[in-house]
């Protein structure tokens, strides 16, 4: 069996972000047979414009296409700004999304984590990600939900997530995205 390569895109450019930890402490809960890599060009990417939306789109935008397309399917951390998703995650939906005859993301399995210094962890972001990523197409993993709330009481000084209860749901998240990537697979 081949590995799976899942995309993991951290919706937070804040150095020291707890959403890209979360990102992290997923590769470290890896159950084996797929492989993490972080996609690190968020801030690259401009702003949406339809009229850059060509044949020959900027660079970082053609880098996230290829990207998502040869992923077997992706792992979003969003932060909650304003009880939803930050700009730049949303950007980057929009330009994946794009031209949507030619999108990667309708049938991509995609699972949500998310963390966030607030009671109410990433809650409402990852209820309006799941409601954009339906709306085009994608096949959203929707079970065991990762809602770290309180992040800074969940990861040490060095980024480390600390809270097992925590890691066991990035294990279970992982092993229902795999479980929705391989029948489709077949």
């Amino acid at each position: 069996m081949t590995e799976l390569k899942i995309l993991a895109i951290s919706g937070s450019l804040r150095d020291g972000s707890y959403n890209t930890a979360l990102l992290h402490a997923a590769r470290k809960r890896n159950p084996g047979g797929m492989t993490i890599e972080l996609y690190r060009g968020l801030g690259d990417l401009p702003l949406y414009r339809q009229d850059l939306d060509t044949a020959s789109p900027p660079e970082p935008v053609a880098d996230l296409r290829r990207r998502v397309a040869e992923a077997d399917g992706l792992l979003i951390a969003t932060p909650e700004h304003n009880a939803s998703l930050p700009a730049a995650l949303k950007n980057a939906i929009d330009w994946a999304s794009t031209p949507a005859a030619e999108s990667p993301l309708p049938g991509k399995p995609i699972a949500i984590v998310g963390a966030s210094p607030g009671a109410f962890g990433s809650v409402r972001a990852q209820q309006a990600l799941r409601q954009i990523l339906a709306s085009i197409g994608a096949d959203v993993v929707v079970k065991p939900e990762v809602t770290v709330f309180r992040s800074h009481e969940r990861f040490d000084g060095e980024g480390t997530l600390t809270d097992d209860f925590t890691a066991s749901l990035l294990a279970e998240l992982l092993a229902a995205l795999a479980g929705t990537i391989r029948p489709l697979a077949r």
